[in-house]
């Protein structure tokens, strides 16, 4: 019998171990969420809008990948870098609004993808309601309507050593009825 209650020990000790292993593990990849990773994108997001503002066209580049391609045209990195200068040149001191981004982020979560609606105002101009809109882009969009430069950016991202980074821009301006 006493055999038997030394196998029974170890067998609890090695079931406790692997408990633990399990809770350890859990708590890891829950830290890790997908709310984490859309949180992330949402920090690019902010963090490429204020580089903007800011006249950084080498900061912006940072956020991308080598072999980024902005669209339409298929432009490659060069011919971004010189888009953004010639933008920025011609609207100055500006400021980047918009609603929460909207991301989906794959399966793996390794890539993903966000839709952002842009408003490029001057930089002294005030529009003070558009704040409180941050969490409803439809009515953001409804408020904005057709009085400034208005832009939808669809982003598709890729995860690199732990940091996202944009592949794949689509810029598309309002029509006034829609993009």
């Amino acid at each position: 019998m006493k055999p038997v209650c030394i196998n029974t020990y170890r067998l609890r000790k090695k079931w406790a171990r692997q408990a633990i292993f399990w809770a350890i593990l859990f708590v890891f990849v829950s830290s890790c969420s997908p709310k984490d990773e859309v949180a992330a994108i949402r920090e690019l997001i902010k963090k490429g809008a204020q580089l903007a503002e800011d006249h950084d066209v080498g900061g912006i580049m940072e956020l991308t990948t080598e072999d980024v391609v902005a669209l339409p045209g298929q432009h490659n990195r060069l011919e971004i870098k010189r888009i953004l200068w010639a933008a920025l040149l011609h609207y100055g001191k500006l400021k980047v609004l918009y609603p929460e981004p909207s991301v989906r982020l794959t399966s793996n979560e390794s890539v993903a993808s966000s839709r952002v609606y842009l408003l490029i105002v001057k930089k002294d101009r005030n529009l003070p309601e558009l704040k409180e809109l941050y969490k409803d882009p439809r009515r953001w969009l409804e408020e904005v309507g057709e009085n400034a430069d208005l832009y939808q950016l669809n982003l598709q991202m890729l995860k690199k050593d732990g940091d996202w980074l944009v592949k794949q821009a689509h810029l598309e301006g309002f029509k006034g009825i829609g993009f």
